[in-house]
């Protein structure tokens, strides 16, 4: 079950923040320049290195270097949990069924988040070889440098789809099996043999979210571990002082102590550090170049967008979040990243080229969370006003709110982020990007008729963050 919504302070009023960029718009090197007002659309081909090499299987060097799996004879007996029921099926839309995306719906959208106190908000949509790309806003409140579609920024929880494919892989390779005991392979780490490496992929463990209780206080939690570097069984540790919330197996809650411990089952399968493996595996393969696992620096490499903290108290000033280590999320939220590469990613991984058909079949295959939501292996499901699934997940850490989702079959994608956090407005209304993306223009608005498009669902919270807004 998800907690409750935290309490969020009011909507600030635009201020500079609410800057725009020039328009521009590119097709095929065809340019047209528009008056300087609205916030940046570009329309353009992606350059030749975006296109990835096809995958056919997880890299063999990481095979090679790893040492064998521990061994499993003396595995415990799994206790049985009751079956979760599933998410109710919903016939997904390949890329070329659907809407055209909706530009000028994606820029009101991202005015919005500004307007409701996000210094700026950037989004991308890559479709079969078009990108949209949308910006609003600035990239440095204290320079007045203005939001670029190409600036790095913190992916927050979408780092744990990054850690779930490292495990989905080194399933394929046979050194993982998803419905063992998580304490087979890291020995005395859980109180119960019946938290299986597949309860912790979906949320289903029933561990407590050791995040809750640092983040109670917004700023002053971040302030006490800003700089601070844990290892991975303290933070286990944190969690298992609180009572576990479910039998293993028996329902879905949100926990970023899951994605912890699925760090700790990479370096343990592997015998490399969790940034050693993403870099090998899904990086370089990919040819991300904008993406990063950086702990426990706490610096974002290159050109960035800084990332601002909204405090729990109306009016006080925003929080540079900037630096950090995020030390409390590793391998369940420190990746730093691009919207074009989380992009391709996600593309990636969708059609197939990072995993075996039926790891991403198991990585699709959701339980239900909400009327509009289900959760599967380090993947979300979302399904829309206008009857389209689509799958990826969301994030929040400390500055900076994402939402990156595909079609089925990878063929569309949007990645969309605002520099703020812990700001109920703002999230609320990034998920509006989705709509843009995936379901085009709305149909005409006549008042009280059947033309009118559904308003999009709230957020349900905690959705998959990392973050001192639980959601």
């Amino acid at each position: 079950m998800d907690l409750a919504p935290r309490t969020r302070p009011a909507p600030r009023p635009p201020g500079p923040a609410a800057r725009r960029a020039p328009v521009r718009t590119t097709a095929l090197l065809l340019t047209l320049l528009t008056p300087l007002t609205p916030p940046a659309i570009t329309l353009l081909a992606p350059p030749a290195h975006a296109a990835p090499p096809a995958l056919t299987a997880p890299p063999a060097h990481a095979a090679s270097a790893a040492p064998a799996a521990p061994p499993t004879a003396a595995a415990p007996p799994v206790a049985s949990a009751p079956p979760v029921p599933s998410a109710p099926p919903v016939a997904p839309a390949s890329a070329g069924t659907l809407p055209s995306p909706d530009p000028a719906g994606l820029r009101a959208v991202l005015d919005a988040a500004v307007g409701r106190g996000a210094p700026g908000a950037t989004a991308r949509i890559d479709d079969r070889g078009t990108v949209t790309e949308v910006t609003v806003g600035l990239a440095d409140r204290r320079t007045g440098r203005v939001l670029d579609g190409r600036d790095r920024f913190r992916i927050g929880s979408v780092t744990k789809t990054f850690s779930a494919v490292v495990l989905m892989q080194l399933a394929d390779e046979g050194r993982l099996d998803l419905d063992a005991p998580v304490n087979r392979y890291l020995p005395g780490l859980l109180p119960d043999d019946a938290i299986t490496v597949r309860h912790v992929l979906g949320h289903r463990s029933g561990l407590y979210d050791y995040a809750d209780r640092l983040f109670a206080r917004t700023v002053p939690g971040f302030e006490a571990v800003r700089t601070r570097v844990f290892t991975y069984r303290e933070l286990v540790d944190l969690s298992l002082r609180h009572p576990r919330l479910n039998r293993p197996g028996a329902a879905y809650s949100y926990a970023n102590t899951n994605f912890v411990v699925a760090g700790m089952l990479i370096e343990r399968l592997t015998g490399h550090p969790v940034g050693a493996e993403l870099r090998e595996r899904v990086f370089r393969p990919l040819r991300l170049r904008d993406t990063f696992y950086v702990h426990p620096g706490t610096a974002l490499p290159g050109r960035h967008a800084r990332g601002y903290l909204t405090p729990d108290r109306p009016g006080d000033a925003l929080v540079d979040a900037t630096e950090q280590t995020v030390s409390w999320a590793q391998s369940a939220g420190a990746v730093v990243s691009s919207t074009r590469d989380v992009g391709t990613f996600l593309s990636a991984l969708l059609s197939g080229r990072l995993t075996s058909p039926a790891r991403l079949r198991e990585m699709r295959r959701t339980v239900r969370v909400s009327d509009t939501q289900g959760y599967g292996l380090g993947l979300r499901r979302r399904d829309l006003p206008c009857g389209v699934s689509v799958y990826g997940h969301t994030g929040a850490v400390q500055g900076y709110y994402t939402y990156a989702f595909a079609t089925k079959d990878g063929r569309r994608s949007l990645t969309a982020f605002a520099t703020t956090s812990n700001n109920g407005p703002v999230l609320d209304t990034l998920v509006g990007t989705l709509d843009s993306a995936f379901c085009g223009k709305p149909p005409p608005r006549r008042a009280g008729g059947p033309g009118t498009r559904p308003a999009p669902p709230d957020v349900v919270r905690p959705p998959d963050v990392v973050g001192p807004t639980a959601s």
